[in-house]
């Protein structure tokens, strides 16, 4: 199905006017990376996806695919797994964005669902500010915003557990398959490892997955519903789209 507002889909006077209406592009990131025996190993590209074509419908902005992989060196080894050194995870996103600021889009919403990304992801941002005065990045870590909106209900955010679980049902409930994962693993210490790393103020790293758990992914993928992945773009989006529109009109006031 052809989509509205998606690069791939739209004719090139299609692209202009889309541009021209918005001067908006959304792009969504994830990684290629094992996420057990339950879950295909493009889980983080699928759940960027599907929330940033939703998102792009939200605000009439262009949706521009990143392409499938992301830079994921803590995955590194295991069947499954591809990773990109962040220069040339960073050269391709220079590039494409260059290439839409000369298209006239000067607002860009990026679109994350795997923290090994973030660093990369910053650099190009501030750099992409920098050379072109006018034009303004606003990142959103979707994987964040859903563990927000699901902690509630029980949703965790873990690699492999119930939040990615839902993420993958809203694009094809087929390639989710709970029962391979055996028992549900919720170790202590990883998730203490995940708090730490993903601390604000004082954090450290984690450079192999199986300081995390020794299989590799943890967490409770039978949390996941369908009624949860009916609704999970449209409530993603949702969310990110109230903070995208606010960081854009502060920067417009200046």
């Amino acid at each position: 199905m052809k989509s509205q507002f998606s690069i791939s889909d739209l004719t090139s006077p299609e692209v202009k006017q889309v541009v021209a209406a918005s001067r908006t592009a959304v792009i969504p990131f994830g990684s290629i990376e094992q996420h057990g025996p339950h879950l295909p190993c493009g889980t983080d590209t699928i759940a960027a996806e599907v929330i940033a074509s939703a998102l792009a419908e939200t605000l009439d902005a262009l949706y521009v695919p990143f392409g499938p992989y992301g830079v994921t060196p803590i995955h590194a080894g295991h069947p499954g797994t591809i990773t990109l050194r962040r220069s040339t995870f960073e050269a391709l996103l220079t590039d494409i964005c260059e290439e839409l600021i000369g298209m006239g889009v000067d607002r860009f919403v990026f679109v994350n669902w795997h923290e090994g990304n973030i660093a990369s992801m910053d650099g190009v941002a501030t750099d992409i500010q920098d050379r072109h005065p006018g034009t303004y990045v606003v990142t959103a870590h979707a994987c964040y915003t859903a563990q927000r909106v699901y902690a509630a209900q029980g949703g965790e955010l873990t690699h492999g557990g119930g939040i990615e679980a839902v993420a993958v049902m809203a694009h094809d409930p087929d390639l989710v398959a709970p029962d391979r994962a055996g028992d549900a693993t919720r170790p202590d210490h990883a998730i203490a490892l995940d708090a730490m790393r993903r601390s604000k103020e004082v954090y450290g790293y984690i450079t192999d997955v199986t300081e995390i758990d020794s299989e590799g992914w943890y967490g409770n993928p039978r949390w996941a519903s369908q009624d949860l992945a009916d609704g999970f773009a449209a409530t993603i989006a949702g969310e990110v789209a109230k903070t995208v529109q606010e960081v854009f009109e502060l920067r417009d006031r200046r």
